[in-house]
């Protein structure tokens, strides 16, 4: 094969690498989980597709115009490159909710997957090698799998220098935190009830998986931190089993099991076998701790042996700790912590009752570290919305917002549902629905819209066909079609929002969809 031969083939290697910019952010968007990827590939057909075809497009006029001679191979190689470049801006996604980041792994897909796309460029005849393009998707595909051993030996690399720094400190006492929802809510309550005596690391936002951690562990963990909150999360059965190699936790505590991420999991018996992995991991001289549900949580805490706690919303003869007089406003809450020894008054500025439950939790946890009640009522007054989950908003406008925007699940939306009913009329709701609900998602979002129907006098629904089943559970219940606008964008929503809402109106935003989700 001649030299001009191989630089069309790396110029035809360097175009389509550049071309895949979003194709590249959605693998990134998916946590780098080839299934994840493949099916996003599949729900944004057009969207992931356009890179390839305009790459082919290109690839075809350069060959029949250019090919047949040396010095146009050559020439050809540097148009490809640039074609690759503009074709990845003009596909990136514009205004991206979670931006594109060109990370180490980001950098390394890039060197494998240019390789892989320049080695299987060789292997087609240069008469048909503007087709290659064509595959793009799959070509990614292919790359992100070489790049799998590379990837699991730089993993293996941190996550044991991680490890080695957690086994350095025997008096750190970790606790593991996991749920299908509620789970990062009650660490950072338990992270600022806490400070009350200790010094806490409390892992940032939704740093989760084993990287998350590994990186909290290795760059903020100091010798002054006595206590380390691990957020658990999961979206494939054995996540949790390897966080906790990582950890190791002496106490464990489940916020719920319910239906999240069942595309992964693929049934509610598994997202709830997963997430008592947990409780299996912690060691006998440790601690579970669990929310009496009447349901699943409930069944888990009876098959527990060893030392566990249970609390519950209101009084019971085997909780723990338990609350009484709870007051639930649009403003806040307040309740009585009570326990086998004493109670506390205690008032909080989050919205709902489950909030209440989420500090119940949180309470065990520091009753079970030696802290006094007062202690805890002092740190409960001084826990702050967690952002994206049920936070109030109040706007110059005289509107009030409720920001719920952060990963709605079937629960987690019933209970937002019931906390703008608190609110007086006129209410409304900007919603995109719930996703990742694997073959029960349409059935889950019109269930919602007939949960919103008494709930709500204005819907706003972001995407025409994923929120298609939300409109039909709306409309069985007797909503009016004309309170129901469907919109193509969140941008669209907040404009109309902002042109029919008026002083004193409340607007929940339940769930913001990631851009791999996007109908637009």
């Amino acid at each position: 094969m001649s030299i001009w031969a191989l630089l069309a083939a790396a110029g035809m290697a360097v175009g389509c690498v550049l071309a895949s910019r979003t194709l590249v952010h959605f693998f990134q968007l998916e946590s780098y989980q080839l299934p994840g990827y493949l099916r996003s590939v599949k729900r944004n057909a057009p969207k992931d597709l356009l890179p390839g075809l305009l790459m082919t497009a290109a690839a075809a006029l350069c060959w029949f115009a250019l090919g047949q001679w040396n010095w146009g191979k050559a020439f050809s190689a540097v148009l490809m490159s640039a074609a690759g470049f503009a074709i990845g801006k003009l596909t990136a996604v514009k205004k991206a909710k979670k931006p594109f980041k060109a990370t180490a792994r980001v950098k390394r897909l890039w060197v494998v997957y240019g390789l892989a796309c320049f080695g299987l460029c060789l292997l087609i005849p240069e008469a048909w090698r503007w087709l290659f393009p064509l595959l793009l998707p799959l070509w990614l595909a292919v790359g992100a799998l070489l790049a799998w051993p590379i990837e699991r030996g730089v993993y293996e690399l941190y996550f044991q220098d991680a490890r080695k720094k957690l086994a350095n400190r025997p008096d750190l006492i970790k606790i593991g935190i996991t749920g299908s929802f509620g789970k990062t809510s009650v660490k950072v309550m338990l992270g600022v009830m806490l400070s009350e005596r200790f010094q806490v690391l409390t892992t940032p936002a939704s740093f989760n998986t084993p990287m998350g951690l590994t990186r909290i562990i290795r760059e903020k963990l100091e010798p002054a931190h006595q206590i380390f909150l691990a957020e658990m999360g999961a979206r494939h059965r054995g996540d949790i089993k390897e966080l906790c190699r990582l950890v190791h936790p002496d106490h464990g505590v489940l916020t719920s099991v319910g239906a999240q991420h069942l595309d992964t999991f693929g049934s509610l018996e598994a997202i709830k076998e997963t997430k008592y992995d947990l409780i299996r991991a912690i060691p006998e001289s440790g601690v579970r701790f669990f929310p009496d549900d009447g349901d699943i949580c409930r069944g888990l805490y009876d098959r527990t042996n060893g030392k566990k706690r249970l609390v519950n919303l209101t009084p019971s003869s085997d909780a723990d700790v338990w609350a009484e007089d709870v007051q639930v406003s649009a403003r806040g809450s307040s309740f009585t912590l009570c326990t086998q020894d004493g109670r506390v008054a205690c008032e909080t500025r989050l919205l709902g009752s489950h909030n209440i439950q989420n500090l119940l939790l949180a309470s065990s946890v520091c009753l079970e570290l030696g802290m006094t009640l007062k202690e805890i009522s002092r740190g409960i007054g001084r826990v702050q919305s967690v952002e994206h989950r049920l936070q109030l908003i109040d706007n110059p406008g005289g509107i009030t917002l409720i920001d719920d925007a952060f990963n709605a699940n079937p629960a987690g939306a019933s209970r937002a549902l019931g906390v703008l009913k608190a609110f007086p009329p006129k209410r409304m709701i900007v919603t995109p629905g719930m996703v990742e609900l694997g073959s029960e998602e349409a059935t889950y979002n019109r269930r919602f819209g007939e949960d919103m129907a008494d709930s709500v006098d204005v819907a706003i629904l972001v995407g025409p066909k994923h929120t298609a089943p939300i409109r039909e559970g709306l409309l069985s219940k007797g909503f009016k079609e004309e309170d129901i606008h469907t919109v193509n964008s969140l941008t669209e929503a907040a404009d109309l929002m902002r042109s029919i809402a008026r002083v004193g109106d409340t607007v929940l935003f339940e769930n913001d969809l990631p851009d791999n989700y996007s109908e637009t």
